[in-house]
C-alpha cells in the first residue's frame, strides 16, 4: 500500500518545479516581446548578476535592460531565447528553490541574418511567499559568445572582457 503522505510529496514537488519552469519560460517570453516591465516584474524581489552587473528590484532591472540592451523598430530585441538542460531542486522544506539552465540567444535584424549570439547557463534561486513561486536570485554566466552588435549597447570586445572577469 503506497503511504498517502509520499504521494502528496511527489504533487507537491511536480507543481512546485512545474511553477518554477513557468516562472523560467515566463522570462524569456517577456524578454524577447521587448516587455523589460514584465521581466523587471518577475524580479521586483531578486537580485540579477549579469557578468558581474548586479541589480536589483523592480526599477533596478527594468533600468539595467533598458540601458545595455538593444530594442529595434518593432520595439523587441529581436532575439529568441531557448532554455534547455534545466535542472530544479526543491529545498526539503518546500518553500525554496534553485534551477541550473543552458539558455542560447538567436538573433535576426536588418543587418544580421539569424543566427546564435551567445550561449550560457542561468543559475536561479527562487523562494515561495504565500503559496506563489518567485525569483530571488538569477547569475547569468557567458559561455559562447558570437555578434552582439546588435543586441547589446556596446563592443563585443567590452562584454567578453566583462564575462572573462566573471
Amino acid at each position: 500500500m503506497t503511504d498517502i503522505r509520499t504521494s502528496l510529496d511527489h504533487v507537491e514537488r511536480l507543481t512546485a518545479e512545474s511553477a518554477i519552469q513557468r516562472l523560467l519560460s515566463t522570462y524569456t517570453h517577456r524578454l524577447d516581446g521587448g516587455d523589460f516591465d514584465g521581466v523587471a516584474e518577475l524580479f521586483q524581489h531578486a537580485e540579477m548578476d549579469v557578468l558581474g552587473n548586479v541589480v536589483s528590484g523592480r526599477d533596478g532591472v527594468r533600468d539595467f535592460l533598458e540601458m545595455g540592451l538593444q530594442v529595434h523598430a518593432d520595439a523587441t530585441p529581436r532575439t529568441w531565447h531557448t532554455l534547455a538542460n534545466v535542472l530544479v531542486d526543491i529545498a526539503p522544506s518546500g518553500d525554496k528553490a534553485t534551477s541550473a539552465s543552458y539558455y542560447t540567444v538567436h538573433q535576426q535584424t536588418d543587418g544580421l541574418r539569424l543566427q546564435p549570439i551567445c550561449t550560457g547557463k542561468y543559475l536561479d534561486e527562487f523562494e515561495r511567499q504565500e503559496g506563489q513561486w518567485r525569483f530571488t536570485r538569477r547569475v547569468l554566466t557567458l559561455h559562447l559568445v558570437g555578434d552582439l552588435s546588435d543586441h547589446v549597447k556596446g563592443s563585443n570586445e567590452e562584454v567578453v572582457s566583462r564575462s572573462a572577469k566573471s
